[in-house]
């Protein structure tokens, strides 16, 4: 068991399998098996796990490093912004858009109608309360998935020199980069309530 917790990539493969074993032997307990409802259930869980590793980084930025960074030593804060941010961000940046994709696909899944009802907000279903509910948590969502791709990577590639900059320009990205974290800090507690609310109160 060592053997396997030793590694990342082994225990993410391992866990992977697991989690695929599962869902086979859900598919084959469920009343209908492998019909549409299954693949919404895989959806979901792959549109649960992509975005739980999108926050949990953005709280990890906002919670911890963005907070402590100021307090490291001169001498060690390379080690944050050379080897721990660019990986944080890699894992960050992609999450976002695979959270996004799944989220979608999953929407079409339940029905173009319902897909529709919830991207227009309600507005071509007559505002029901379960469209225009979830309507705006995906447009939260939406609004910090373009956050992430267009404000805050270009602008942390130039504060933690992965492309090159001067200095000035590196602490203007830098401060962009944190106002617009802390604008998808702001806006996750309302999305998560649209997210986690609408399966148990509307189905």
């Amino acid at each position: 068991m060592a053997g396997i917790l030793a590694s990342f990539r082994t225990t993410i493969i391992v866990s992977l399998v697991l989690a695929i074993i599962m869902m086979f032997f859900y598919g084959t307990g469920s009343p209908q098996q492998f019909d549409l409802a299954f693949w919404q259930a895989v959806l979901r869980w792959t549109h649960a796990f992509f975005g739980i590793l999108w926050i949990g980084l953005l709280y990890y930025f906002n919670f911890v490093q963005i907070r402590k960074m100021p307090d490291i030593p001169a001498e060690l804060k390379p080690a944050v912004s050379k080897y721990i941010a660019p990986e944080a961000l890699f894992w960050f940046r992609w999450a976002a858009l695979f959270t996004l994709i799944a989220g979608i696909l999953l929407a079409f899944a339940r029905g173009t109608d319902y897909a529709v009802g919830v991207l227009s907000i309600g507005a071509t279903t007559g505002f029901q309360p379960n469209h225009t509910f979830m309507g705006v948590g995906v447009w939260l969502a939406i609004i910090m998935f373009l956050n992430v791709w267009v404000f805050i990577w270009p602008n942390q590639k130039r504060a933690l020199g992965i492309v090159p900059a001067d200095d000035d320009t590196k602490a203007r990205s830098a401060r962009t980069a944190m106002l617009f974290s802390r604008t998808n800090l702001l806006l996750s507690l309302p999305m998560l309530v649209s997210m986690t609310m609408q399966q148990t109160l509307f189905g």
